[in-house]
Parts: C-alpha cells; structure tokens; sequence
C-alpha cells in the first residue's frame, strides 16, 4: 500500500469527494479537473494547507494505485494518449515542447488546445489532415461561440502554430493569413504602498513571509515556488531565479528587511529536511538530467526547496517519498483571503505583488533599464507599460 493504514480513512474521503466533484464537472482533462477541485478547497473557510496538500496526495495516489490506464511515466508531465493517428500528433508535440524546455503549464496548455482543436475537426465532421482552413475556422467558433479573450484566442493560435510547423510540417503560407485576436492594452493593476502594507499585515502567519518576497523581488508565482536553498544568496542581497519564463536565469533583489526572517524560516526547514532524511528519504526532485548525472545530489541541502510542503507526499513517477513546495493553488488562495480581509477592492493576485514592486521602483527613481533586468523582460518596451501607471 502508499499509504499507512492510519491515514487510508482520510484519503478516501478526499478521493470520495475528488470523484463527486468531477462528476460535476465533466469535460476537463484529469489535471484541469484536479486543479479545480484543489482551488475550491482552498476557497473553504479553516481549511489548512496540509489539509490541501493530502487531498492532492491522495487523489493521485488513488489514480496510480487503481487506474490501469494511467502509467508512472505519464505522471510526470500531462496526459498524453498515443492510440490513432491523433494521439501520434499529440505525443510528437509533447516531444518538441520538452526538447524546447517549454514550461509545463505551457506544455499543458498547448497540448490541451491541440486536443480540443482535434477534437473539434472530428465533431464537425472534418477527415483528412489538418489544414489551416480548419485552424480559421476553430480560432473563429472560439471567438464568436465560446466568447474566449483575445488572449486565449491567440494561446490557441500559438499552440496550433506550433503543431503546424513541428509536426505536421506543412506550408504556413495560408496559416500567415489568420489574423491574431487584437487585444486593447490594458493597464496593470497596480497596488498602493499603503494597499501592499494592508495586505501584508492580512495574510495568514504561514503565508507572510512568500507573500513579502513575492513583493520584495518582483517574483511570479511559481519562480518564488521553485526558489532553492542554494537559490539565496544573503551575501549579495540578491534571489537567483532560475529558469524563469524564457527558460532565462537572472538575480533580483532579496530585501535586507528579510533576511533574518528567512534566516529562521531556513532553520525550520532544514529540521525538516534532516528529520526526513533520517526516515529514509529527503530526496528533492532535481530538473532534467541533474537526477541522473548526480545521483546524491536531491539529498543535499542546497537543493531543498525554499518553500516546502509542510507534508510529504509520494512520488507517482518513481515511487519515492518526497517534500514538494507548496502547492501553488494554496498560496493563491491565501492572497485572495488576505486581499479580502485587509478590505482592498482592486482584483489583486500575486501577480499583482510583481506589478505593484515594478511601479514602486519606478516611482521612487529606478531606471527603466534596471527594472527590465530585474524582472526578466526580454524587450524594455514590456516594463515601459509601468510608466503609464507611475
């Protein structure tokens, strides 16, 4: 079994409710369906985030014991199905995106509107190869039918396009013709100084420190998330993101402010990592290769992750027990409470943290040039849209 007998009543009442809330809402691809059910959880008054974190041990644990259609390996990315002609594009397409080092929600992304698109040509009849008559016509029944944004509207193209070029290796001179959803620039939601200084004093003990470095570094979600050990430099004052969007390493700022505050979060976390050790585990995922070419290297301090799960949780793809980060959907949750209780009616998110820590620098003097670096921005015209905001 994966699980010890003490816990087994617990976990089967997450999976009897994860069942339930799928049934409701069907059309989504396991994942998608997992990611809802866990977001609604968070959205429960005095749920915890070990709570969150068990009900996703235990979904997954109960779709690798007692679905035989489910394999370790696919565990490891998004669901990709290999039988017919289709499920060959798919799994093709998965192949390009990875030897791109593409991000995995966009793997999962552009995989799941490959799916729909696929999908669709078979509803309506459509036989033969793909054609970009048949890309025009889905980018236009999701437009005036599905009411998508133009931002989604143009993922679907980019996904499409990819699958046009890589796998299907066809002429793009007719795709050129199909026209982008044009999307009207919108402005940043920004928070005031005094907003942010609410919003940190609302958030919940547990969450305050991620919440303050989200805002201290001009972090996205997920790069504070995978954040190391080794990752921290106190030295230098300085967060070392690796692999962010572009799959571009760079440095931010890590406040003088925080330090000691981290300083003692890191003490808790290596107990953690020692007391998992000597259970017989402790080992942290590595990205690529770095699992095999260092085959200790998981064990050791500096790559522990930052921010760890409070819980372990079993690996599916090798059966190993590991301390994953927090769960992204549970630190969103966490800000959505604080941003309410601390009575902000902006539509703020984390997100909104890395916007607000670009016009405050903007504001109080940065060059623009600077706050490019720091945020990752590939061209300096994305950081100019925070001198329509200053």
């Amino acid at each position: 079994m994966l699980a010890p007998p003490k816990h087994q009543p617990h976990l089967a009442r997450w999976v009897q409710e994860f069942l339930l809330f799928a049934e409701e809402h069907r059309g989504y691809t396991f994942e998608q369906t997992l990611d809802l059910f866990l977001a609604a959880l968070g959205e429960r008054v005095g749920i915890k985030s070990w709570q969150i974190q068990q009900a996703a041990d235990a979904v997954r644990i109960y779709r690798y014991q007692y679905r035989a259609d489910v394999s370790r390996a696919e565990e490891a990315g998004p669901e990709v199905t290999t039988a017919g002609r289709d499920g060959g594009k798919l799994a093709r397409l998965q192949e390009v995106i990875r030897l791109r080092h593409y991000a995995k929600s966009t793997e999962k992304a552009y995989l799941n509107w490959t799916r729909r698109f696929l999908a669709y040509r078979a509803q309506v009849g459509l036989t033969g190869e793909p054609s970009a008559a048949d890309v025009k016509a889905f980018l236009t029944r999701l437009a005036m039918v599905e009411k998508v944004s133009a931002s989604t509207q143009n993922q679907a193209f980019s996904a499409l396009l990819l699958l046009f070029r890589e796998v299907l290796r066809r002429d793009l001179e007719e795709m050129a013709q199909t026209v982008r959803a044009r999307r009207g620039r919108k402005l940043p939601t920004v928070l005031s100084v005094s907003e942010v200084q609410a919003l940190l004093e609302a958030v919940e003990p547990e969450y305050a420190l991620m919440v303050k470095l989200l805002y201290g570094g001009g972090l996205r979600l997920m790069e504070l998330l995978h954040l190391r050990v080794k990752d921290l430099d106190f030295d230098a004052g300085l967060i070392i993101v690796r692999s962010g969007k572009g799959d571009k390493d760079r440095s931010t700022l890590l406040p003088k402010s925080l330090h000691d505050e981290l300083r003692l979060h890191l003490e808790k976390v290596r107990k953690w990592h020692k007391a998992d050790l000597a259970k017989g585990y402790g080992e942290a995922p590595l990205p690529d290769a770095l699992a095999r070419k260092y085959p200790g290297a998981g064990k050791e301090w500096g790559w522990q992750y930052a921010f760890p799960a409070s819980k372990v949780a079993l690996d599916p793809a090798d059966g190993k027990v590991r301390r994953y980060h927090v769960y992204e959907k549970t630190l969103q949750a966490a800000i959505r409470r604080a941003v309410h209780r601390a009575g902000i009616t902006k539509r703020a998110s984390a997100h909104t943290l890395r916007h607000s820590f670009a016009t405050h620098l903007l504001m109080n003097g940065t060059d623009i040039r600077e706050i490019q670096d720091l945020l990752g921005h590939k061209s300096v015209e994305t950081t100019m849209i925070y001198t329509h905001v200053v």
